[in-house]
């Protein structure tokens, strides 16, 4: 009996620390980025992430994320990144209690990014008058 209380204490110990939605869903999203004309450099964070038509893995955060979008000849153009809730953080709620929220909190997986495709025109630069 003692056994089984002991190992009963150790699972409730163990759920109560998880963190569901960094375990099950991860820390970071897929997202695919494509521009019009292609070639643009994405940027997150100052960081090139890719060049368009591209996929690239953006870690989740609470703060808003933007991305930049840059080519020669052509304005750039910041897109902020919408997220959406995480569903998988209700099974925190339920089984992991205030630790593992705040452990999903602390890693962004309270949110996913929605929608996981962003497509960007991107406007010509004006070209400047050359002064003889």
């Amino acid at each position: 009996m003692k056994n089984k209380l002991s190992v009963a204490l150790l699972l409730g110990i163990t759920v109560s620390m998880t963190s569901c939605a960094s375990m099950f869903t991860g820390t970071k999203d897929k997202i695919s980025f494509t521009s019009n004309p292609e070639g643009a450099k994405v940027f997150h964070k100052g960081i090139e992430k890719c060049i368009t038509p591209c996929v690239a893995e953006i870690p989740r955060s609470l703060s808003k994320q933007i991305v930049t979008f840059e080519k020669e000849g052509y304005n750039s153009k910041e897109v902020k990144l919408t997220k959406t809730f995480n569903p998988v953080t209700l099974l925190n709620i339920l089984l992991g209690g205030a630790i593992g929220v705040g452990i999903d909190a602390a890693a962004g997986s309270l949110t996913k990014y929605s929608p996981k495709t962003y497509n960007v025109e991107l406007d010509a630069a004006q070209q400047e008058a050359v002064q003889q």
